[in-house]
């Protein structure tokens, strides 16, 4: 139930906007790999601390065999609320439990790579960067806050991978006679499971998996639009060949 309830909140903030105010976030860059381990590696914690709460409804479990897993893999290891490998991908918690517990069913995060595109970044630099920047804060009713989504409404759902960080600020002059609280870091101060390189790959895998599972036709789609690029190149050329030999006599 703890693990059902932390995760609840990641898809409920990352399918919100971003809220916080003042100058637009600086993101880290997101190091996406579409590597089959990688994808592989990011399936496993999504069924593991997302699927709990969260469905990826646009998915069906067979579709992770394009990642390169088999069908008897995908049974043993990740289908935990299907009876079918054909089965879509769907949370198991219930609809109206989450209504009464919450008071909202957690939302679909099929599509939360592309939703939370922007300006400032992909949307795959804006979970990279959320994932990361949890701290303890015993102000906020869950008990941590986060530096990219001030005032987050849910609980750090990988805390015990990352383990507990802490927020430092310092009190400054915005330049009109107001004391603000200015951000300067952030630093463990209760290790989690994983080394801070190990725990930034992976989220980075995490995030691979969340962009390739809002269009897991992309690399197909890619290789298809270099083949069509390449017949017109090749339709060009023998068009300008074919208007050279025609209009030689005039010239």
């Amino acid at each position: 139930m703890k693990k059902i309830l932390a995760a609840f909140g990641l898809g409920l903030i990352l399918a919100m906007p971003v809220q916080a105010s003042g100058p637009a976030a600086v993101l880290d860059r997101a190091p996406v790999s579409l590597d089959a381990a990688s994808l592989q590696a990011g399936a496993k914690l999504f069924v593991n601390y997302c699927l709990g709460c969260h469905g990826a409804s646009a998915l069906r479990y067979n579709h992770l065999t394009q990642i390169g897993l088999t069908e008897q893999q995908i049974k043993d290891n990740l289908m935990f609320t299907a009876d079918k490998v054909g089965g879509q991908m769907l949370t198991a918690m219930r609809m109206e439990d989450a209504k009464r517990w919450f008071g909202a069913a957690p939302p679909d995060l099929s599509l939360i790579a592309r939703a939370k595109a922007s300006a400032s970044g992909s949307g795959a630099d804006w979970l990279y960067t959320y994932l990361r920047q949890f701290y303890r804060d015993d102000s906020r009713p869950t008990g941590w806050n986060n530096v990219l989504f001030p005032g987050v409404g849910m609980p750090h759902a990988l805390w015990e991978l990352q383990g507990e960080q802490q927020a430092r600020f310092v009190t400054r002059d915005d330049g009109q006679g107001n004391q603000v609280q200015h951000f300067e870091g952030l630093e463990i101060v209760r290790p989690g499971k994983l080394t801070k390189e190990e725990y930034d790959a992976e989220v980075a895998n995490l995030v691979s998996f969340m962009v390739w599972m809002a269009e897991p036709g992309q690399e197909s789609r890619r290789a298809i639009g270099w083949v069509v690029l390449a017949v017109l190149g090749v339709l060009a050329l023998l068009s300008w060949l074919l208007k050279r030999a025609y209009w030689k006599d005039v010239h």
